[in-house]
């Protein structure tokens, strides 16, 4: 019952499962966005006519989700036809690709912009808001510290990527009419800025960061408030109707979800999971670690708005195709595709290529060693060993292979043919193969056992 179990049908419902989780992620990310997207009408509907603000807060690590929550609150305030959109800054930076994303978007804003920084707007955070159309900073605020650093906060030297974002940063400080110069200076600490406005130099090895009474008298902020309300209030849109845009429980989510990280987890999870299931079957925790693993990454990369369906359909497809594979040999072809297929719906499903095919190839590297480590642990019920022949038929258990002629030694009896040395005997009127030691010996000779060793009777003439 057991090998039934382990069957092919197995298979099948392990890949099943699997394609319906994932279609299942895709039609909850569908039912997410739609919710808070009427959410938000509804929001808009119930207010009383006139002049709409929009308050998007950014305040936490600036990477891939963000950017998709900022795209759909600056559609939101573009069809509602919003006054204005002040983004609630408070963070201490993140990823450059992501902040260049944030900064094209709200360059390119019909609606105006105002970047309120209440606490810091530190790396990517001051790029996001050297963006906006204006800039008010709360006391005891800070803006700049735009040095380049990894995942480790080790600063970068390398010369091409510090100048990248030393342009990038001059570049958003030139469009709003700010002193490019401090702008650099907040990001590369190879130059000397000068801030005669507030009697100080920032030397060699420094780089720029300002206090709000600072960044008002340099000209990178236009005004000080204590609150979004006096915020507002500064730009003449005093008794405004106001909408908090918040993200949704399922972008909070998404935003963990996609992080570089927990993206990787997930894919060596999923790997680790779905193939230990078919190697070992049985449908147990594996498996469902591996389904859940890979609902996880899609649902969460679905929802940050990078994935679309058409990159589930095409993992989905993989899938199906490595499942035709085993049931339907096709000389590796349909395999081939099938991995082909799935590599691509997790790289496009992905906010950055590069970064989803790295973890891609840590978590295949982490994933093979989990599973070489699980499969020798628990190789006995491997699904290879259908393939092997493991039982024993032993003698005291009642099988042999032959049945014993140890009753005949010293047995006297007839040859009933020549013996060449191999012939025929009779003895107790049962005929019974038999050798000689190598002489020869006529039928209807009398002949002894003298020799029985297993199926083997050995006679000699008497």
């Amino acid at each position: 019952m057991r090998n039934g179990v382990h069957g092919p049908r197995l298979k099948l419902l392990t890949y099943v499962l699997l394609a319906v989780v994932l279609a299942g992620a895709v039609m909850l990310g569908v039912g997410v966005q739609l919710a808070s997207k009427t959410a938000q009408a509804a929001q808009s509907d119930g207010v009383s006519p006139g002049k709409l603000v929009y308050v998007v807060p950014v305040r936490q690590t600036v990477e891939s989700g963000l950017y998709s929550f900022l795209e759909r609150a600056f559609e939101d305030a573009r069809e509602a036809r919003a006054e204005l959109i002040v983004l609630d800054i408070d963070t201490l930076g993140g990823r450059l690709d992501s902040a260049e994303q944030i900064g094209l978007l709200i360059r390119e804003s019909p609606v105006p912009t105002a970047a309120f920084v209440h606490g810091r707007a530190v790396s990517a955070g001051s790029y996001i808001a050297l963006n906006a159309g204006s800039i008010l900073m709360s006391p005891g605020s800070t803006i700049g510290s735009a040095a380049v650093v990894d995942l480790g906060g080790n600063e970068i030297e390398s010369a091409k990527i510090v100048s990248h974002w030393s342009s990038e940063m001059r570049a958003a400080a030139e469009l709003r009419g700010r002193n490019p110069e401090i702008a650099e200076g907040m990001v590369d600490k190879n130059g000397i800025t000068e801030m005669p406005q507030i009697g100080r130099t920032v030397g060699k090895g420094e780089i720029v960061s300002l206090t709000a009474d600072e960044a008002l008298k340099v000209g990178y902020a236009d005004q000080i408030v204590s609150s979004v309300e006096e915020a507002i209030a500064s730009k003449g849109l005093t008794g405004a109707t106001v909408i908090m845009f918040e993200p949704s429980f399922a972008e909070k989510l998404a935003r963990i979800l996609v992080h570089p990280v927990v993206m990787t987890v997930l894919l060596i999870v999923g790997i680790a999971g779905v193939v230990i299931e078919l190697l070992i079957p049985g449908f147990g925790i594996p498996g469902i670690l591996g389904i859940s693993g890979f609902g996880l990454y899609f649902f969460g990369h679905y929802v940050a708005g990078f994935a679309g369906g058409e990159d589930i359909v095409l993992f989905i497809a993989g899938v199906l195709l490595l499942l035709i594979e085993i049931f339907v040999p096709s000389f590796g072809i349909l395999g081939i595709l099938g991995i082909l297929s799935i590599i691509s719906g997790v790289v496009l499903a992905a906010f950055d290529t590069g970064n989803a095919l790295l973890s891609l190839g840590i978590a295949s590297a982490l994933s093979a060693i989990v599973i070489f480590i699980v499969v020798k642990l628990f190789k006995r019920y491997g699904i290879w060993n259908r393939f092997i022949l493991r039982d024993e038929m032993k003698t005291e258990q009642g099988y042999v292979s032959h049945t014993s002629k140890d009753h005949l030694f010293g047995a006297v009896g007839t040859s009933l043919t020549p013996l060449r040395p191999a012939g025929t005997a009779e003895f107790f009127n049962e005929r019974v193969d038999v050798v000689t030691a190598g002489e020869f010996i006529e039928a209807n000779r009398p002949v002894k056992v003298v020799k029985v060793e297993g199926g083997v009777v050995t006679v000699q003439q008497m």
